[in-house]
């Protein structure tokens, strides 16, 4: 049987209190937060695990596998993140996704609930054409980011300051020098405020009438 040249690694943190969602955390205390993460987590997962493609769940901190794995369960694949600062872990992601053989990597984060299976199915056909990848989040980074085995740029990765609201376009420029073509996919609401809650609230109940 041929191997999937493709898989999706999955960015996961472990649900420490304290440790997740810190903006929402400051309104809605640390356990609120935890549970809000565990329910992202959980939400994202009944949709990725559904895909035809090999998953991998990367977590993070990279001596959490044990509670990690009790938490989500151990029929999945785990690799553990490895690096000083996110872009470093996503870099080494796609590393050690091309390392296993895979052509096709892609790579999400853990707070986008509601993002739907056809945009990761998407992701993976525009990289039999396109270079890279990439899914803007209106807070201005990104919840997607992919590119193929030959084309793979880990310059992207570095010189970045995460957690702001540049991400995204120092990205776009990153791969623009490195001469990538680039597919964009729609933007999504990462959830890391009480406003992105409340949007997401809303958009259930407009949905579920």
């Amino acid at each position: 049987m041929k191997l999937d040249d493709r898989c999706l690694l999955f960015f996961v943190k472990y649900p420490e209190k304290g440790k997740v969602k810190s903006r929402l955390a400051a309104v809605i205390g640390d356990d609120s937060a935890a549970g809000v993460y565990k329910n992202l987590v959980a939400q994202m997962l009944s949709t990725v695990k559904e895909g035809s493609f090999p998953l991998y769940i990367c977590f993070f901190p990279k001596n959490a596998q044990k509670p990690i794995k009790n938490w989500l369960g151990r029929e999945y694949r785990y690799i553990p993140q490895n690096g000083k600062d996110l872009g470093e872990r996503m870099r080494n992601g796609f590393i050690d996704g091309f390392a296993m053989g895979y052509k096709r990597v892609v790579l999400i984060g853990s707070d986008i609930p509601d993002l739907p299976m056809k945009s990761i199915e998407e992701a993976f056909k525009s990289l039999k054409e396109m270079d890279a990848v990439i899914g803007p989040a209106y807070d201005g980074g990104y919840y997607l980011i992919g590119f193929k085995d030959k084309t793979f740029s880990p310059q992207v990765f570095e010189g970045i300051a995460w957690e702001t609201k540049n991400v995204f376009d120092e990205t776009m420029k990153k791969l623009k020098r490195f001469r990538r073509t680039v597919h964009t996919l729609p933007y999504q609401r990462d959830i890391d405020t009480v406003d992105d809650l409340k949007h997401l609230k809303d958009k259930i109940f407009s949905n579920h009438p």
